[in-house]
């Protein structure tokens, strides 16, 4: 369990723990490959999160998935990046949590990844958790956490 003094000083609010939709690139089911890879590559990001036309988070699309989708042994197929849709090829699996999350999970998960994305109770995209975020609240708790609280070191016990 986290306790509240630090959770205080990991987190400024919790709004600013999630990065909200608005401000997440994001693609498409329908949208084409070349469009994913145009995003990926000129945005330098590794992975952004995929939505439904109701804006439901239903994946997650990457470089590594485009490359190989559209390689074989031989050659790369950069034809097929117009005609094969990003749904067809997404990472269904991936890391999310509800609006009420517990802090100890998002923890845990962002060990293994660079973000979580979060929706809401009926799978609408909200936004994301990154990384960057947590460890930016860890900076502060390293550089703040003496100048706020008073820290001494308890007794231990011989038993």
């Amino acid at each position: 369990m986290i306790s509240e003094k630090v959770k205080k000083l990991l987190i400024d609010s919790e709004t600013s723990l999630v990065k909200p939709a608005e401000q997440v690139a994001v693609v498409g089911v329908k949208n084409r490959l070349d469009h994913a890879l145009l995003l990926l590559t000129t945005d330098k990001y590794a992975v952004v999160p995929v939505l439904d036309e109701e804006s439901k988070m239903r994946g997650l699309i990457s470089m590594p998935t485009i490359m190989q989708t559209i390689m074989d042994i031989q050659d790369v197929h950069f034809e097929k990046l117009g005609e094969i849709e990003v749904g067809e090829v997404m990472d269904r699996e991936y890391p999310c949590v509800l609006e009420d999350f517990e802090l100890e999970d998002v923890l845990h998960m962002l060990v293994d990844n660079a973000f979580i994305t979060v929706v809401d109770s009926r799978g609408y995209f909200k936004g994301i958790i990154t990384r960057s975020e947590i460890l930016k609240g860890t900076n502060r708790i390293a550089h703040e956490f003496e100048k706020r609280y008073i820290v001494k070191e308890k007794e231990t016990v011989a038993q």
